[in-house]
């Protein structure tokens, strides 16, 4: 998922564009100029540990009020004399840590899920109505050479790890204790196998939505091609909370282009709207939009890079649109759009900070304290530092 696109979607990771009509810097935010009455409190560091790799947060707002940060947790394998660490790892697990204030966390991680047949990546939350929390995630199996030439064909490699696909797991008591994993259906797209040698079961990275009608939207990737290496995105709905999935229809397919990493959002009017990380397109977001409820879709450039992106709605009804920014410099950006996510390509962009120490940072996901203030997380590094996950508070009046 991080270094060739398609690795961008399995492996879990601007220049300003013409249409912009302006930029609100990192400064200009910090000298508390109110643009679009947007002003920048503090960023914080939720969890940093030397000795691991943070990476790939969501995060959740609780009904006792309580702050819940998902985050993938790893060694860093530069404690055991190895050059550097990848996104692909035996000792990678879901975890979580918690705030009653979104600023003061605690310190040692709680398990959410160990997958028993090797690493998961970026664990994406969503809490229902009913406050059932359902985390999405995928895996890698570790296998050795021995068993290797034994795998069924296709399946993917990223280094030693082979791909297991996606699952699900859920929690109906506040994230104390999780369910077994629930194992989304094979989508006809999907060419490869995976290490036990089934379909690959449907994956993604990136947010869920509960519609007005209690359907459970969800955009996943598949890998179309195995000699291009390219991945398309659909779209899964869910009548039952989770538990199962049906296929609806084909969000974004190109012949070239990959789309996948892709973050879901219904507006007030009810059109489903997709934002989608590419690969192919010099790192153009893109969106995709349904106004028959998700039957289809029709997708287009925003005109800007970006990825992967995040859609919260704010208390007005506006969408605060958040991205990691992987171009020099490195950082977090954002925009503000309407309610209905028509104004894409006129929205301002706002630098949120601009001093990442590499281009393995973002992956940005929102949640609101309180009526005037939300907490944007994301994972990032200063100076090509340790990987932690920080986050940056923001009063949007």
């Amino acid at each position: 998922m991080r270094e060739k696109h398609l690795v961008f979607i399995l492996v879990g990771f601007i220049s300003m564009s013409s249409y912009s009509q302006s930029v609100v810097t990192e400064n200009e935010i910090n000298s508390n100029i109110q643009f679009n009455n947007i002003r920048k409190v503090k960023d914080i560091v939720i969890y940093e540990d030397a000795q691991f790799y943070a990476a790939f947060p969501s995060v959740i707002k609780k009904p006792d009020g309580e702050i819940m940060v998902a985050f993938r947790h790893a060694p860093d394998r530069k404690i055991f004399g190895e050059k550097g660490t990848n996104h692909t790892d035996p000792n990678s697990y879901l975890v979580s840590v918690s705030s009653k204030d979104g600023e003061n966390w605690t310190k040692q991680p709680e398990l959410i899920y160990a997958h028993p047949f090797g690493g998961s990546q970026d664990p994406c939350l969503l809490q229902l109505k009913d406050s059932t929390i359902l985390c999405a995630s995928y895996g890698w199996a570790f296998v050795r050479p021995s068993g290797i030439s034994n795998l069924k064909e296709p399946y993917f490699k990223s280094g030693e790890a082979i791909f297991l696909g996606g699952y699900i797991v859920r929690s109906t008591d506040g994230g104390t204790s999780w369910s077994k994993p629930i194992y989304p259906p094979h989508i006809v797209p999907e060419v490869n196998f995976n290490a036990l040698g089934n379909p690959v079961p449907a994956y993604n990275r990136g947010a869920m939505y509960e519609g007005k009608n209690g359907r459970i939207y969800w955009i996943v990737a598949a890998m179309d091609s195995s000699s291009l290496k390219k991945t398309s995105n659909h779209l899964l709905i869910s009548n039952d909370k989770g538990l199962n999935w049906e296929y609806e229809s084909v969000v974004a397919m190109d012949d070239k282009i990959s789309f996948n990493e892709a973050s879901i959002y219904q507006t007030p009017k009810g059109d489903l709207v997709g934002f989608l990380r590419t690969s192919g397109m010099d790192d153009q977001a893109c969106i995709a939009r349904s106004t028959d409820g998700g039957k289809s879709f029709n997708w287009e450039q925003m005109g800007f890079q970006g990825h992967p992106l995040n859609a919260f709605r704010l208390t007005d009804n506006r969408v605060l649109l958040t991205y990691g920014y992987r171009h020099k410099p490195y950082g977090i950006r954002a925009r503000i759009l309407n309610a209905e996510c028509t104004d894409f390509k006129t929205a301002s962009e706002i630098i949120i900070r601009d001093d990442g120490g590499s281009r393995d940072l973002g992956y940005t996901w929102p949640v609101q304290l309180d009526n005037n203030r939300v907490l944007v997380t994301y994972y990032f590094n200063l100076e090509n530092g340790t990987r932690h996950i920080a986050g940056t508070i923001l009063e949007i009046k």
